[in-house]
């Protein structure tokens, strides 16, 4: 692919935007504030706006160009291989899996390979999703709680801009919101090729005043593998939710168990040589199970001129995990095979304030929050054969605290042009206790992070944004900490406990009719480190500074009422700092993704269906880029018809084309039984699953 250098993409995005900004005539620019100022104060709330989804307009409400909402029907119209895929309406992010569906995907976005979730910060209805100091990485995102029947929206904003945005959301963030009530009851039943059964129910009652919400749902697969994944799934939700005049009070209540085997990444070689097939294993005795029980209780309310929010929630999970990258690289005799234990309680809260005013006529939306949460995890990491524990690497204890407080003030400083400043500063306390007292100790870390946005609307139909700001992401607490390599013994540098992020950001939002929405934005974002405690090996594992830049660019198109067409462009370039030219990539950071769909959905009852493709292409798996991951294109359709008394029957096909791709691959050493004991360096690879027909029988609002 061609790239564009710093410079070059910094005058391409002045360019565009000067461009925007003198495309209207005076003339026009009055009348278009105008009519955008008479709008804003028809259609302006303090309450949460709802919008229907992509094709809403957000000109005039957004606060930088890669920002967005996706309302329920896009997220219905989505063939689903997995929960974590919902992310995928996230313009320039890819969700994939390197082992069992049972544990958290892998995950893409703006030339960060973010491993489960380190750099973008996932929330459920307020309640946080990412795990840091977890046995299996930092930031584990497991969204395979989520019920996709039940997810009503999602909303997502990319880049360090926001000033919401905490820990973990260096390349942005992304929240589901869940139903609060059902127009009438749901059922869903689904089967399919390799072991798939899934079943799906739900219903709303009145009772005390509020609404009473219930549902859940079992699965079952096995997936193509040769040893089958035998996953077992169960998902629960609760909800109570009663209106007084201006407020809302919302208990949640969720709970998920799930056990697998797992068919983690396998060396080519293996499959070249014969010795496996491509849907094979070599360690066969890998696998996990997991749990998480949550309840949050959330108050909502709505004044003439303010609205204030409070949360609460308490989290209970566990994971046991069992997996082997490099067969008998480190143990010839018994094998590398290692087992990952997490579990923990989370508490947390928060509380914002949202107030509008004007001072000399000018409209100010000041917005205060404040955000805490504190973990308490027993993190260990074991060495296992056959997943029968030998020897133990590490086990600790980790009492982690992380607060925030942040304010932001959008003015509105002429009709046509408005600026959002904001600020957060973030605290931390680490505390680690462990089988070995030299690894353990305490840490406290802070900072601040300012954001500024600048929204210039020459008319009603384009918005140009000029965004910046610094982020952060935590490290691991027993990083912070240690000092001596639990594995080789030898004296190991602490890591930074908070790494800074800082980028900025030239986009622009078009809405030339009401059914045409495009989004275009020249990003660019620095880490100070790439430092992460690797859990796989109980230590830390250090890279140098990193820079990113991209483009993005984001349409969605309604051609009629009954046909929607989108396709997301995203393309990103990234660098280590301080280091050689010639081994300077990153493994694993995406270069090129590519999401596109066409949906058939008449508002009438019939037919209707859906073909969406999904590319990302060739990568860097070492830092030098002699060794390139293939890129890989998956296509999947949907086809249904509407019934009598809303029932659908729906056929999916997932990997039409039957693909032979790989979800991900890797570049690393490792041994296979009879290999020269300092091991091969070879690609090791986790292929798509190959085409596989789902059907199912429906009843859903």
């Amino acid at each position: 692919m061609m790239y564009l250098t710093s410079r070059q993409l910094r005058r391409l995005a002045v360019v565009v935007f000067l461009l925007g900004a003198t495309g209207a005539t005076a003339h026009g620019q009055r009348a278009a504030a105008k009519q955008l100022t008479d709008s804003t104060r028809r259609t302006r709330s303090l309450d949460t706006v709802r919008v229907s989804g992509r094709v809403a307009n957000l000109i005039g409400s957004a606060r930088t160009a890669s920002e967005g909402h996706v309302g329920t029907l896009e997220l219905r119209a989505r063939p689903l291989a997995r929960e974590g895929e919902l992310l995928e309406t996230v313009p320039g992010v890819v969700v994939t899996q390197h082992s069992g569906e049972g544990k958290a995907n892998q995950y893409f976005v703006r030339g960060f390979n973010l491993d489960h979730g380190t750099d973008f910060q996932s929330t459920v209805d307020g309640m946080p999703v990412n795990q840091p100091t977890h046995a299996h990485g930092q930031g584990y995102t497991d969204l395979n709680f989520l019920i996709p029947e039940f997810v009503r929206s999602l909303d997502y904003k990319l880049g360090v801009y926001h000033a919401e945005l905490g820990d973990f959301g260096s390349a942005g963030g992304a929240e589901f919101f869940l139903a609060k009530t059902l127009d009438r009851p749901i059922a869903a039943t689904e089967f399919g090729a390799n072991g798939l059964a899934r079943l799906v129910g739900g219903r709303s009652t009145s009772i005390g005043g509020g609404q009473l919400l219930f549902g859940g749902e079992a699965k079952a697969y096995d997936g193509p593998w040769t040893r089958p994944e035998g996953l077992r799934k169960f998902s629960g939700i609760t909800r109570y939710t009663a209106s007084r005049g201006a407020s809302e009070v919302s208990v949640l209540a969720l709970a998920y168990s799930n056990r697998w085997n797992s068919s983690d990444q396998i060396p080519s070689r293996a499959v070249a040589g014969g010795l496996i097939g491509r849907l094979g294993q070599i360690d066969s005795t890998l696998g996990g199970n997991t749990s998480r029980f949550s309840l949050s209780a959330s108050l909502r309310h709505v004044g003439a001129r303010s609205v204030q929010q409070y949360q609460a929630y308490a989290i209970r999970s566990a994971l046991d995990l069992v997996s082997n990258f490099t067969y008998f690289l480190d143990d010839p005799i018994r094998g590398d095979q290692f087992q990952q234990v997490d579990s923990r309680t989370v508490l947390g809260g928060s509380a914002t304030h949202l107030q509008e005013f004007s001072r000399r006529g000018v409209s100010h939306m000041v917005k205060l929050g404040l955000q805490t949460r504190a973990d308490f995890a027993g993190v260990s990491l074991h060495r296992t054969e056959r997943r029968e524990r030998f020897a133990t690497v590490r086990d600790d204890d980790v009492r982690q605290w992380g607060t925030g407080l942040f304010a932001e003030a959008e003015s509105r400083w002429q009709p046509w042009f408005r600026s959002v400043l904001g600020a957060r500063a973030d605290g931390y306390l680490f505390d680690v206790r462990g089988d070995r007292a030299e690894n353990g100790g305490q840490r406290a870390a802070g900072l601040v992070s300012p954001k500024l946005s600048l929204i210039m609307t020459p008319n009603a139909q384009s918005e140009f944004y000029l965004s910046g700001g610094f982020g952060f992401h935590s490290n691991d607490a027993r990083g912070t900490t240690i000092r001596i390599d639990p594995v080789s013994g030898q004296a190991v540098d602490r890591v930074d406990p908070l790494v800074r992020s800082r980028g900025g950001e030239i986009g622009m939002r078009l809405s030339p009719s009401n059914a045409l929405r495009t989004t275009f934005s020249v990003w660019a974002l620095n880490l100070d480190s790439e430092l992460l405690f690797v859990g796989d090996a109980g230590a830390t594992e250090a890279t140098s500074e990193s820079r990113r830049a991209g483009i993005t660019l984001a349409n969605f198109y309604r051609m009629s009422t009954a046909i929607t067409v989108d396709a997301d462009i995203s393309f990103a370039r990234a660098r280590l700092s301080g280091v050689p030219v010639a081994a300077s990539r990153i493994p694993g950071a995406l270069e090129r993704v590519v999401a596109a769909g066409v949906t058939w959905n008449p508002s009438k009852r019939g037919a209707y269906g859906a073909v969406r493709v999904r590319h990302f292409g060739a990568y860097p798996m070492v830092e030098d880029n002699t060794a390139r991951a293939e890129g890989t294109t998956v296509v999947n359709a949907d086809a249904g018809i509407s019934l009598p008394y809303g029932a659908r029957l729906q056929m999916t096909v997932l990997n039409l084309l039957n693909s032979r791709a790989a979800d991900i691959q890797y570049r690393y050493t490792s041994r296979l039984q009879g290999e020269s004991a300092a091991g091969v360096v070879d690609s090791h690879v986790h292929p798509v699953e190959p085409r596989q027909l789902r059907l199912s029988l429906n009843w859903i609002n």
